[in-house]
């Protein structure tokens, strides 16, 4: 990976990407307290005027739950790595007036709408790689720049050493409400070889919020293939991702206690999957 040459280069690569991340990601003030590093100290580096010093580029990488010396790539690299194309493909379908169009039904949903659907929730559906297991993902939806978008991380322990994590896989993508409905569409940029859809429907239980729907995707080798699948998603609370949501991402038997049951009914006893023939 190319990270440029020299320290002014390098300084100016990670003021470049950490000023992306936070604009993905959510206020400077919020980021701050959570990582509790000094205000002033930190639009310095956004600035591009002075690096961190080692431990708080741990510390920062830590946060947006990346390598350290991803910070450091050229800036067009290090937003395709986290953007994904999907996000530039999206930007040039702008231009066309069929998805100008489709664009403006999305963004007159009522703020009051949008405002109920942020937040972090937990994303549970029967795995496609490992049989029988329900994988619980930890999912944000949070505001872009005119519309809502959302984050969400899959972990798979190993086989051998269920301690360690043996997959990562991460989505950045659009929420779509339209008419009592919730459309989602996703690229998955670690791997950067899938598409997802997914629709919902919001559902209150007493103190608890879900919304159950359904998801389908294809990767783009021949070892995974297409899945549809029942897919329920479990609102933890307001704000972004945190260390704490990604520990709790990994499969589970699907009699987990941990797993609310009302996502147990909804996913049913067997995997509710459908493959090829």
């Amino acid at each position: 990976m190319e990270t440029g040459g020299g320290s002014q280069a390098r300084m100016a690569n990670f003021a470049a990407n950490l000023r992306h991340l936070c604009e993905q990601r959510g206020s400077i003030s919020f980021i701050c307290r959570k990582i509790q590093i000094n205000r002033q100290q930190f639009n310095k580096y956004l600035a591009g005027q002075h690096l961190p010093s080692s431990a708080n580029i741990r510390t920062i990488a830590n946060h947006f739950s990346l390598d350290a010396e991803l910070l450091f790539a050229q800036h067009d690299e290090f937003r395709a790595v986290i953007d994904g194309d999907f996000f530039k493909t999206f930007t040039r379908l702008r231009g066309n007036a069929t998805v100008q169009s489709f664009l403006t039904t999305i963004m007159s949903t009522p703020d009051t709408v949008e405002q109920s659907l942020v937040g972090v929730y937990d994303r549970y559906h029967f795995s496609s790689i490992y049989p029988r297991k329900i994988l619980r993902a930890s999912f944000c939806v949070y505001r872009g720049s005119d519309m809502l978008q959302h984050t969400y991380v899959e972990r798979f322990p190993s086989h051998d050493t269920p301690d360690k994590t043996a997959y990562t896989f991460k989505y950045h993508g659009f929420v779509l409400p339209i008419q009592g409905r919730i459309f989602t569409v996703d690229f998955e940029t670690a791997q950067r070889n899938e598409m997802t859809f997914g629709i919902f429907t919001s559902v209150q239980r007493n103190s608890k919020r879900f919304m159950l729907g359904i998801t389908s995707g294809i990767a783009a080798t021949m070892f995974r293939q297409p899945f549809s699948t029942r897919l329920a998603l479990h609102y933890r609370g307001p704000g972004l991702l945190t260390r704490d949501d990604l520990a709790r991402t990994t499969t589970l038997d699907m009699n987990d206690p941990s797993i609310p049951k009302e996502v147990r009914s909804y996913l049913g006893d067997a995997p509710d999957m459908i493959l090829p023939n």
